[in-house]
């Protein structure tokens, strides 16, 4: 999606207060219709419902509702609480409830409030209806107007006012495309949104881009990208075609964290052009994820150093640009199912590899958008079958909980508390699954081999053989964690040092595993650097 944006010009002064009158009711309608979206009301009730209280049509009506309910989706996407949003912007509000500001610098402060609080319209794009029904770019004596539907059969018409900037505009080919569209009939939507700034009315349009041919395909593999947000960084691996880790490379984005909204955004399609870069010159298809929707933590969670992090993690903002991007170099962009990558990658490919965490999810990635399954490997297989290992990581967890429950009696902080009642939640949270296992284990139970599919492309016989896979990471990811990752004195928080799991891994000797009582030197190094 392409957003272009020119200044309107009206006829009249007339004209000019009927467009802001309009505008200042849709906002309202917006307003209104986040409130009762709240409530719970249904989109066709509430579209009557706005379009007789402020007198708009229903097609404005619906446009307002969509808008509210962006921003309620959106709010919810980042964890913020949706009963808080300040419209017109929580900054300005912020600032004028200071009694102390006055005269012009409280006036100028006051316009601009009220200019984004009542200063919006917006419809959408219908092939159908040339274009868009309410906003219209109509050609009048060879020059183009928008045309703004003010009430029933009533029109006022505006002069685009866009000189074109540059040779590569993308302005010259949408009036290219205008002029086209209306010889022909072929209409195209595009959306358009009225925004009030310094007194003058702009014109957002957005339509859908164009993309070359892809040229970059997956038959020479891919280049694999995972968004962490602790330490906040891009993890990339380059996967060979046969699900080979050939070299990885990582793109700190700190930066962004502490930049305003605008070199923010300069910022991420900075690290765009850095990615498509790498994967045009290594001849790579682009893998991520299908992300969509990423905890970000609550407030009262304990943990409001991550969660400050979290909250300003503008992941979708880096991948949509990445695919934007990508795509307009030709280059094939893969989205996969997210779900246990960072569990399969760091049990199973950072001791293998002697890789971190991240870099160990973002090979998993790339090997799910190969079309390669990740099994189990056999070591841990018979470390899940082994009683007496199980019965050393209850032992394990169990000494765990009890040692936070101490910790939670003796601190007096309650920010403190909350982050070690969460931490104790997770433990027992493990301590369940691996009980579980283990009864199953000892009933007899096991995994019976006729879950295996029977064809490819078709479902398993019977059962969910998929499921058993995952609820085995999961158990896998229990017995491992706490009972011989934490073991070790250098591990603080998060581990990230998987290197003890390689004896399990290549010789299942948990024993030896356990028993280690530093980290190999060099874990997580690189395998080969990209350049």
């Amino acid at each position: 999606m392409i957003t272009l944006q020119c200044l309107l010009e009206f006829q009249s002064e007339g004209d000019r207060r009927k467009v802001l009158d309009l505008m200042r009711r849709f906002s309202s309608a917006e307003r209104y219709g986040y409130q009762r979206l709240l409530e719970g009301w249904t989109r066709e009730e509430l579209k009557k419902h706005l379009a007789q209280v402020f007198q708009v049509n229903t097609r404005y009506a619906d446009d307002a509702i969509l808008k509210a309910s962006s921003i309620l989706s959106s709010c919810r996407e980042r964890g913020q609480n949706p009963t808080k949003v300040v419209f017109g912007g929580r900054g300005l509000f912020e600032k004028l409830e200071k009694k102390h500001l006055n005269g012009p610098r409280r006036e100028e402060l006051e316009r601009e409030w009220k200019e984004k609080r009542q200063g919006n319209l917006y419809s959408r794009g219908d092939r159908t209806k040339q274009g868009n029904p309410n906003l219209r770019f109509v050609w009048i004596r060879g020059e183009l107007y928008l045309r703004i539907c003010v009430g029933e059969r009533r029109w006022v018409y505006a002069r685009v006012v866009r000189p074109a900037k540059r040779e590569k505009d993308k302005w010259i080919g949408f009036v290219w495309d205008l002029h086209r569209a209306d010889r022909t009939g072929e209409w195209f939507p595009y959306n358009v949104e009225l925004k009030l700034r310094d007194g003058k009315v702009y014109a957002l349009v957005s339509i859908d881009e164009g993309f070359p041919p892809t040229t970059v395909t997956l038959q020479d593999g891919v280049l694999a990208v995972d968004v962490n947000a602790y330490p906040f960084h891009l993890a990339l691996a380059e996967v060979s075609p046969d699900g080979n880790l050939v070299g990885h490379e990582r793109i700190s984005l700190h930066e962004l964290l502490s930049a305003d909204r605008d070199k923010r955004e300069y910022l991420a399609w900075q690290v765009a052009y850095q990615v498509v870069d790498l994967a045009l010159q290594r001849s790579k298809a682009i893998a991520m994820e299908d992300l969509e929707k990423v905890p970000k933590g609550r407030r009262g969670d304990g943990f409001p150093k991550l969660r400050k992090t979290l909250q300003r993690w503008a992941y979708k903002s880096v991948l949509e640009k990445i695919e934007v991007l990508a795509r307009r170099h030709g280059v094939e962009v893969i989205k996969v199912n997210p779900a246990y990558t960072s569990v399969i990658g760091k049990f199973k490919y950072a001791p293998q590899y002697l890789i971190d965490k991240d870099m160990a999810g973002a090979l998993v990635i790339g090997r799910r958008a190969l079309g390669f399954e990740e099994k189990l490997p056999e070591a841990y297989r018979c470390l899940l079958k082994d009683e007496e290992f199980l019965l050393y990581a209850l032992a394990e967890l169990e000494e765990k909980v009890k040692k936070l429950k101490r910790e939670l009696k003796g601190e007096e902080n309650e920010w403190r508390k909350k982050a070690i009642k969460a931490k104790l939640k997770a433990t027992r949270g493990e301590l369940k699954t691996l009980r579980a296992h283990l009864r199953a284990l000892q009933s007899g139970e096991s995994e019976p081999a006729s879950r295996q599919p029977a064809d490819r492309w078709k479902e398993p016989v019977r059962g969910r053989f998929l499921g058993w896979r995952i609820k085995a990471w999961r158990v896998l990811s229990a017995a491992l964690t706490v009972p011989v990752l934490e073991k070790f004195s250098h591990v603080k928080g998060t581990v990230r040092d998987f290197s003890p799991l390689r004896v399990v891994l290549v010789l299942g000797d948990w024993e030896r595993a356990v028993r280690r009582p530093v980290p190999v030197p060099g874990a997580g190094a690189a395998v080969q650097e990209c350049s």
